[in-house]
Order: C-alpha cells, then structure tokens, then sequence
C-alpha cells in the first residue's frame, strides 16, 4: 500500500504531503490547482520520464519521496533488497529528484539506484490509468495477462501443464538439433579418438615406464664406469688374490682379535669389541651386495638398442597427449569415455527423436486444452466486464475479449493471442479497446476490468478523470465501482465530480494560493464540514449555501445507503 507521498517544488506545488488510507482516496481541487502535479509526481517517483520542465520557477529541483507499506516477501521488496535498499521500520522508502537541467537521480530503501529500478518497483505496486498511461491496455501481453488472471485455477492448471510440455521439448529439441547439425564434426572427432586409441593401445605403456627407463638408459651408457666402481669398492672391502692383503674385512678382523684378548678385564673394552664385529657383519652384507650388483650390470649391446626404441615410442606419446605415462593413460581413459558418448550418439538421436514426436503430440494437446480454458474465461470475462461498463455510463458499449491461437506456434505461454475488443456504440464494430476508445472511455473500461478480476498481485491502483464526460446517476454508479474495487485494493482518483468524491474513505484537496506574483499549491485531508463545502463547490460551485450543503448531505446518505446494500455485478459475482 502507498502510505504517503511528499512532493516539493513540483510545477505550482511548492510543498505537500499526502497521506493515503486503505480504501478509496479522493483528489479534487480547481481546475489548474495542480491535480495533475500530482499524478505527475507520483509517475516520476514510479519511474516515469522526467523533464526540467516539472521543476517549479526559481527551484533548483524538485523532489517526490514515497512511503510504502509491503509485506517483506512482497516483489517490489524483493527487487528493492537486490538493488541494495533496505526497509526502514517495515516500510520502504522511495525518492526521485529532477534538477533543474534535467537530470534526474533516484533512491530506493536508502540507497542510490537507477531510474528504471523505480519503474520495476512500479510495475509490482501500482497500475496507473489515466487518460494517457493504460499501459496494461497498451501492451498485448497484458491482455493475455488479464484473462489469464480472471480465468483461475481452470487456466492456471492448463499453462501450468503447457509450460511444463513446452519446457521439455523445447530442450530436446535443441539437443536433437545440435545431434543432427554437428553430426559430421562428431564423427572427424570419433575417428581422431580412435587413432590416438589405437596408437596408445600399440605402445601400452604402463605407469611409472618412463622414469624406469629413463634410469635404465642412463646406466647402459656408463656401464664401463659403473663396472670400475662398483669393482673397486668391492676388492676394497673383500681383498684381493695379493699376498698383503689389507682389505677393510681383513684390517676389522684383526681389530677384532687385538680387542678380544682383553674384554675380560673391562666390560667398556667388551662393549666396544662387540660394535667391531657389527661392523663386520655389516661390510660382509656390503661386500655381498656389491658382487650382486657387478653381476647384474648387463653388458648386452641389443639392450641399448631397445631401450632406445621403447623410450622413443612412449615419447612420442608424451608430446601429444601428457607430459608423463600417468597423464597419457588417464587422457586415453577420457578419450575412451567420449568415443562411448560418440559412438552412441545415433542410438541417442533415435531416442530423442522419439521423444520429440511424443512431445509434439503433447504440446499440441495442452495448447488446446490452453486454448479451450482462456475461449470460456474470454467469453465470462467479455460479459462481466459489459455488464459493468452499464454501471460506468457507457451502458451502449460492448467488450469482447477474443482468443485467436497460432497453429504450430508454441510459444513459452501458449498458441494464443489474446486482445481485449471494444464496440463502443451499439451495432458497431468491435476494435482494439486502444483504438476503440477514447481517454475517458479507457479508464473505465480499465476500472470495468479491475472491477471484474479483482487482481490482487497490484495492491495499490490511480485513476485519473475517470469520469471526464459522465455526471448525474451516472458518476454516482463510477463511484460506486470505484468504492467495490476499493474493498480489495487501495484506489486513489483524481475525480472532479462531488458524486464519485462522495464514496472516498478519505478525501484530499489540492488547493492553490497566490500572492499577485506567485501561484503555489498545497494539499489537505478534509473531513466533516470542511469535507462538505468542498463536496458542495464540486456539485454547484458555491461551498457555503444552506441549499448547497443540504444537496451534499442528501448526496452523502444516498451514497452510505448504496455502499451497504449488495448489488448486482459486485467484485464477488
């Protein structure tokens, strides 16, 4: 709900605040006080276009703060929390500046946003329908929208089901498409693959060869130097066929024997002869494995050559698919599970082929059963919203909503296009409610809509001259239809016929005041008698006649009479 606005320094507005009620809110005033300054300003705080124009002579700019009040998962709240705003006690605050350059800057819950955040908020509060902005009239898809809403659950089971249809085959036919429009490249690729399948296959490297190989190469080419170290170290050790041996087993042998005369007389001197036989255990086990070694050095020319081969084979694979064994086996791991994918490729385009035909069938099954749903909410809708336009002066008028599907063309919400038609004479020709329809004519057929659907996705709706070219019975029936709609939503209109002013919950007037050089505005909450006088000057022109006022509060009675008996064509029928 729009809890308030305050407006400063717009056109003749210098400064005012306008507190909003729950229900029906009425704007009156003279005629160039300033109403449409009003509306203007709240356009702009929705984000409407703004102009250097609207800023009032000898300001620098001119201000419009909003104040609503929305439940915290409501939409608009949603949006605002994105674009970085913040509720402030569970209201969010909107605000709009125009300079007097025009340029214009916008704020949403605190915080500095783009203009076109405020219209995005604006769209999810408030439909405004004035005699230039019927914007929900003015785009076709609001149409659909509109009879989408009246149609209920019958239709909202159908779309449901239509989308969930269109959703499917939508993303099978576009696999299927891209299966059959990349068909030849998948194949170039399958037999790549399997090349570079085959080629790893014939090699079967196995983890760990290259770094084996690598080693065993490195040794085959110092085999010789090897062999004269490895020989060297051992005849150190172990001796040699010389008379003098002096080899490291024989000189701890002799170590040894010089300790073991004397480990009798000192256990020090025993512990010590014990590490010196350790030792040569230790050597002996040495000596061993070196003889080992010299014995395994293989001296086979052929061996060289294989190796040679073997690491020129695997580095062949390394250079195209890894930099390592490990990575070229795992690369052929992946090749081999997308040569699976590609060679299964035909069996998946039979199977998506099947179904897509069965799909087909089913899209076109819910698309008319969509069709068939919107036909009789169309023709409920057309009915209900005639029988209102009576109630709204223009009980010759006829409003035909017609469904016209698409053959084969599934759109994301259906086949059908949906227009709201207007035969604004009897006997005429029904056209586009836009073209059939003047300004006036077109708020009312909107409020005959609102009426009717009762949409609550829009908590808070703006009619401006509603009534432009009605009076008499007549206003006192658009009031009355403004007062049903008020009952599930809050309305605010700019009216200036005192018989529609007379059903407001609450009633605010624009009033102007000027000095000789300078005409300003303002705006006030009437009630009680001040509310009467200004009821008065609406229906006759003079706020202070006993006459006057007497009409006001016979007008009054009649109103609080018809507010509380039902009548025919009520938002519940």
């Amino acid at each position: 709900m729009l809890r308030e606005i305050r407006i400063r320094d717009l056109g003749v507005i210098d400064d005012a605040t306008l507190p909003f009620a729950p229900g029906l809110n009425v704007l009156t005033g003279e005629t160039g006080a300033g109403k449409t300054m009003v509306v203007q300003g709240l356009g702009l705080l929705l984000g409407g276009r703004a102009s250097a124009g609207l800023v009032r002579d000898g300001a620098a700019s001119c201000v419009v703060e909003g104040v609503l009040d929305l439940p915290a998962d409501h939409p608009a709240v949603v949006r605002a929390d994105e674009a970085g705003g913040e509720l402030d006690e569970g209201e969010l605050l909107l605000a709009r500046s125009v300079a007097e350059g025009g340029r214009s800057r916008a704020w949403v819950g605190g915080r500095n946003a783009p203009v076109g955040v405020l219209g995005e908020i604006g769209e999810r509060i408030v439909a405004v329908h004035g005699q230039a902005d019927q914007w929900r009239l003015q785009r076709p898809d609001q149409h659909r929208e509109v009879l989408d809403d009246f149609g209920g659950k019958a239709v909202r089971t159908c779309l449901e089901r239509y989308t969930a249809v269109h959703r499917e085959r939508l993303a099978v036919h576009k696999e299927l498409q891209e299966l059959r429009t990349h068909a030849r490249e998948r194949a170039m690729r399958l037999d790549q693959l399997t090349a570079s399948l085959e080629e790893i296959e014939a090699v079967d490297p196995q983890p760990g060869e290259d770094v084996a190989l690598a080693e065993e190469s490195m040794r085959l080419e110092h085999l010789d130097a090897l062999f004269a170290a490895a020989a060297g170290a051992h005849g150190a050790i172990s001796g040699t066929d010389d008379i003098d041996d002096r080899s490291a087993l024989t000189q701890l042998g002799t170590a040894s024997a010089a300790l073991a005369r004397a480990t009798d007389h000192d256990p020090a001197l025993g512990a010590l002869h014990t590490r010196l036989s350790e030792l040569s255990v230790l050597l002996t086990d040495l000596a061993a494995d070196l003889q080992g070694y010299l014995q395994n050095l293989d001296a086979d020319p052929a061996r060289v050559e294989q190796v040679q081969e073997r690491r020129a084979a695997i580095g062949t694979l390394l250079r195209k698919y890894g930099s390592t064994v490990e990575e070229v086996l795992a690369w052929s791991q992946q090749a081999a599970a997308e040569s699976t994918d590609l060679a299964g490729s035909d069996d998946r385009i039979a199977a998506l082929a099947a179904d897509a035909e069965r799909l087909d069938g089913e899209i076109a099954s819910a698309a008319t059963a969509l069709t068939n749903a919107r036909t009789k909410a169309a023709a409920r809708l057309g009915k209900e919203v005639t029988a209102e336009l009576a109630h709204l002066a223009m009980g010759s008028a006829k409003v035909e909503v017609v469904v016209e599907p698409r053959q084969g063309d599934y759109g994301a919400t259906g086949v059908d296009d949906v227009e709201i038609r207007l035969a604004a004479n009897k006997g005429g020709k029904a056209r586009s409610v836009t073209k059939a329809a003047s300004g006036g004519e077109l708020s009312r057929v909107m409020l005959a809509i609102e009426v009717v659907t009762a949409a609550g996705g829009v908590p808070t709706f703006v009619f401006d001259e509603v009534d432009a070219g009605v009076g008499g019975s007549a206003a006192l029936d658009i009031g009355a239809r403004l007062k049903a709609l008020a009952a599930h939503a809050q309305v605010l209109v700019v009216t200036h016929l005192g018989q529609v002013a007379a059903y407001a919950d609450r009633h605010l007037v624009v009033r102007k005041q000027h000095d000789g050089h300078i005409t300003v505005s303002d705006v006030a909450v009437v009630e009680g008698d001040e509310r009467r006088r200004e009821l008065a000057r609406m229906l006759g022109g003079v706020s202070d006649s006993d006459a006057a006022l007497a009409h006001v509060d016979e007008l009054l009675e009649q109103v609080a009479s018809a507010a509380s008996a039902p009548r025919a064509g009520s938002m519940d029928a």
